[in-house]
């Protein structure tokens, strides 16, 4: 395993945590910086060539591979991209423990080396990192920024009627239900602020896989204090192998817009919030 790469200490007992060792190739701590997190479970056929062009854009200082053990290859692959290159870290968990809890654990490295930027993309090329650039660059104004699929000038390529029917309503019913401001609650496209992650408190959402990206979003609307920004993307069909939104990844969604909006109060989030934040230095 290269020096880059860890294991998750404590896969059963907190699967979204992971503690950071010194990469022998890297900086105990980076000066801020936009790191590419990459959620992987069998993407074997997608990994090395996505990292590649996710770093020849130069819009990123790294990219951040979380695997679940996947059975293809794909953290061997990582583990051998890590060792050619110090812009390439991972983190192996010991199984498929879920989207949202993936995400957390790259926030939770990612912070601790030190970068200030955390982008989440699909390891399946549906999102082309030849839009990275405007979504790093817009990021310098705003705290969240989304790569949307339903603003002006975007779109989705390679989509069933179903897939496209079931995207809309999804988006609609988080829009109406929850009161999002973004034409796109769904998308997996986004740069989060390290500062944002931190007063939203995002290792308590108790949503995983699809419907953690509902979850995050809500609480960073609810926030308050969030500013957030779409950009216009053209999200294509996965490159190789089959979607792996499942019927049943659908039906935690439409529960977690339910339980958002029946349980989970505003006030109660912002209170949280509230708490999280850093007073001013005086």
């Amino acid at each position: 395993m290269p020096a880059n790469a860890l294991r998750d200490p404590c896969p059963d007992a907190c699967p979204s945590q992971a503690s950071v060792p010194q990469p022998e190739n890297m900086p105990l701590t980076v000066d801020g910086g936009a790191v590419v997190v990459l959620p992987t479970y069998n993407e074997a056929s997608n990994l090395e060539p996505l990292v590649t062009s996710i770093l020849d854009t130069e819009a990123v200082d790294a990219v951040l591979v979380v695997d679940d053990n996947s059975p293809d290859g794909t953290g061997k692959i990582a583990d051998r991209l890590a060792r050619d290159r110090s812009d390439v870290l991972v983190v192996h968990r010991h199984a498929k423990l879920g989207l949202g809890t993936a995400y957390c654990a790259g926030f939770d490295a990612a912070r601790q080396i030190g970068f200030d930027r955390m982008i989440t993309m699909d390891a399946d090329f549906s999102h082309n990192p030849g839009y990275l650039q405007a979504i790093v660059t817009m990021s310098e104004r705003h705290e969240l920024v989304i790569g949307s699929r339903y603003v002006a000038g975007a779109g989705t390529t390679d989509w069933s009627l179903v897939r496209r029917l079931i995207s809309r309503t999804a988006n609609l019913t988080a829009i109406h239900v929850l009161g999002m401001p973004t034409r796109d609650c769904t998308s997996g496209f986004r740069c989060y602020h390290r500062a944002l992650l931190e007063r939203i408190d995002y290792a308590s959402i108790r949503s995983n896989g699809y419907s953690f990206l509902v979850d995050v979003l809500y609480r960073c609307v609810v926030a308050g204090s969030a500013s957030i920004a779409e950009v216009p993307i053209l999200f294509e069909g996965r490159r190789h192998d089959r979607s792996k939104i499942s019927r049943a990844e659908i039906l935690k969604g439409v529960a977690t817009i339910a339980r958002l909006r029946l349980i989970e109060s505003p006030t109660r989030l912002r209170a949280m919030v509230a708490a999280r934040a850093v007073p001013p230095a005086a």
